[in-house]
């Protein structure tokens, strides 16, 4: 019998004897154990702690989420900082916007004598805070600057002998400035909205259809409880034959209105298939993060999940979020959350006509924060199954030719998944052009590894459900649903084990997209890349140049980019380098001990505390200002590290 060593440390023992030895790794699973010469004595045995609960749904939306606030573990602060004031302040010394740029020809609307605002640039130019040193990246980008004299990096586009703002003619196209971003809405529409003036034809049309069915289904329901009586007299037979007579014109009257929509054949061609995906994210999935993904090899981006009421009502803040860059065209999905089916019809349909550059429209139907889940949005729809194809139908029929899609999880409850159920009726009920499923339950939520195994089994289903209609000679409109897979998936073998299995055309990544961004990158390559300090730290710039551009080089602009890359450095700061591992790859559930890098540099990048993330963005950013907020949102960041 083999002599059997126990240790703690690398199951790999060089130069023994392989049929002699038997080496029993008791070490905990998960936990990613570091080389001896990277770990933190200071720390010894310490495991660092993450709190993924929000991963895709964090951030503004924080204060709905309900869980374990303050308790402490080990001694460590736990839980959300859930009352995190992020609004960032404007500038102390405010120059009128029609001197932002007086090139423009812009007038001030209250008069020079009346406007609260500074009408002196050289006034406003002594009161501005020093520039920050280094060239604007708008203008480098755009030959322009839209902020004018409030750009923080003005020397970089001033003539200071004219005070005149500098435009690079080589490189400025009004065009590309135009076009830069996609899908804003105008004043005039927005204020259509507001004002409860938009005209909502194919919402009215589907909401006065599904209603007439359900009201109609309801009634027959009732009248087939009276018909099994044997009592039945001559006017309650009477009764059940006219309720039926009169679900016969609802359904002629749905059918009538089949001609004018567009069965899922019809419309855009969506192509999922081995494409390499990022999950809708709250909050750290905005525009400038997302092109940055596609700079770093992503097809497909989506919005951040955007509620159908403030869409309705024209709500600023909400309409921000179907903007998208111009790289993410094509590939770029915008994501909803609803409980109703009239709102997701009337917000499809306002997205259909003002931000029609997208591939889809997605449903979430899988989000676990507590607050949806109470309205009956998000994950709340998997107990709602013929509500959720009721949004469904409504979305398809108010999208035009843009195809709509789901996203779910296994179910709510751990023991009780309920996918397989979902999908089948979705393919044999809807026009859904690509279902995603993200295999855990909300009970679950991030806790122990996704569930590919049931991930292949709702594939099957899928595809089983598919065979039977192909033979079906009444659905004419069959059209192959795409199906794509979430989940833990850290890296390239991740993502080819997953698409192994020929019914799941894609996989889509979350978690470890923001964590390793270049994770693209590796399945394109197939192979591991351990990302030196210096090529990390210039992702973070490109990060901050498309911030810059998105949200301004202004104050305010900055604030808000810095705001955002903290967010970003929140998840960024937990890649382990695979150079100071024992083993690699890890996995997103293993948890790395303490550790210090091969270099300064890279022992900054992995700190996590928040103000070495303020650090981090200075070296791009500039100094902080006082006015600055920057609140982590977990409470285990909010330390200062050794």
């Amino acid at each position: 019998m083999a002599e059997e060593i126990k240790r703690p440390g690398s199951p790999n023992i060089e130069g023994q004897d392989s049929k002699k030895l038997k080496v029993v790794d008791d070490r905990d699973k998960g936990v990613a154990y570091i080389k001896l010469d990277y770990k933190l004595s200071s720390k010894a045995n310490a495991i660092k702690d993450y709190d993924d609960d929000k991963a895709e749904a964090s951030g503004d939306r924080d204060g709905q989420e309900s869980g374990k606030s303050g308790s402490k573990k080990g001694g460590k602060k736990r839980g959300q900082n859930k009352a995190r004031d992020l609004r960032q302040e404007y500038e102390e010394n405010r120059l009128c916007a029609s001197l932002i740029d007086p090139s423009n020809g812009k007038e001030c609307k209250f008069g020079k004598d009346n406007c609260r605002y500074i009408h002196d640039i050289k006034i406003y130019l002594e009161k501005k805070p020093k520039d920050i040193e280094g060239t604007c990246p708008v203008f480098v980008e755009l030959g322009y600057c839209p902020v004018g004299f409030k750009c923080r990096f003005l020397h970089s586009h001033l003539n200071e002998e004219t005070l005149e703002l500098i435009k690079d003619d080589v490189k400025f196209d009004e065009n590309k400035l135009k076009n830069h971003e996609v899908n804003h809405i105008s004043n005039d529409d927005k204020f259509s909205l507001v004002k409860k003036r938009f005209e909502f034809i194919k919402a009215n049309e589907i909401i006065k259809i599904i209603d007439e069915i359900q009201d109609n289904n309801k009634k027959i329901d009732e009248l087939n409880k009276k018909s099994n009586q044997e009592d039945q007299d001559e006017k309650l037979k009477e009764e059940i034959e006219e309720e039926t007579d009169k679900q016969e014109i609802v359904k002629n009257n749905y059918n009538s209105y089949k001609d004018t929509r567009y069965f899922a054949g019809e419309k855009k061609k969506l192509d999922l298939h081995h494409k390499k995906i990022v999950s809708p994210l709250t909050t750290v999935g905005n525009l400038p993060y997302r092109r940055l993904m596609r700079h770093l090899g992503a097809d497909v981006t989506y919005s951040e999940m955007a509620l159908t009421l403030p869409l309705i009502q024209g709500t600023n803040s909400e309409w921000a979020l179907p903007k998208a860059h111009s790289s993410e065209i094509p590939g770029f999905g915008i994501q909803i959350a609803t409980a109703k089916p009239w709102q997701a019809a009337k917000a499809t349909e306002v997205l259909a006509k003002f931000a029609p550059n997208c591939s889809e429209i997605n449903l979430n139907s899988g989000c676990p924060i507590d607050l949806l889940y109470r309205q009956g949005m998000g994950s709340g729809l998997l107990e709602q199954p013929g509500k959720t194809i009721r949004i469904l139908n409504s979305m398809n029929y108010c999208s035009g030719e843009i195809p709509t899609t789901l996203k779910i999880r296994m179910g709510t409850l751990d023991k009780a998944p309920m996918a397989h159920k979902l999908v089948k009726r979705v393919v044999k009920e809807t026009q859904t052009a690509a279902i995603t499923l993200h295999g855990r339950s909300r009970q679950q939520r991030y806790t122990k590894e996704a569930n590919w195994d049931y991930i292949s089994e709702v594939a099957q289903v899928l595809r089983d459900t598919e065979a039977e209609l192909e033979d079906d000679k009444d659905r004419h409109d069959f059209q192959k649903i795409q199906f794509v897979g979430n989940g833990d998936v850290f890296n390239f073998m991740d993502y080819y084990n997953a698409i192994e299995d020929p019914n799941i055309d894609s996989v889509m990544v979350a978690r470890g997209a923001l964590i390793k961004p270049w994770i693209f990158e590796e399945i394109e390559s197939k192979q591991y890349l351990d990302k030196s300090a210096t090529e990390r730290l210039s992702i973070i710039e490109k990060y901050s140049k498309f911030a810059m551009d998105h949200w301004g080089t202004d104050d305010f602009g900055i604030s808000t980019a810095r705001r955002f890359l903290c967010e970003f450095l929140s998840f960024f700061h937990r890649y382990v380098p695979y150079g100071i591992l024992e083993q690699y790859p890890i996995k997103l559930n293993q948890r790395p001990e303490y550790w210090k890098g091969r270099n300064e540099l890279e022992t900054l990048l992995g700190s996590d505390d928040y103000k070495d993330w303020i650090k981090i963005s200075e070296m791009f950013l500039g100094p902080v200002t006082e006015s600055f907020k920057f609140t982590p949102k977990h409470k285990s960041n909010s330390y200062e590290g050794n």
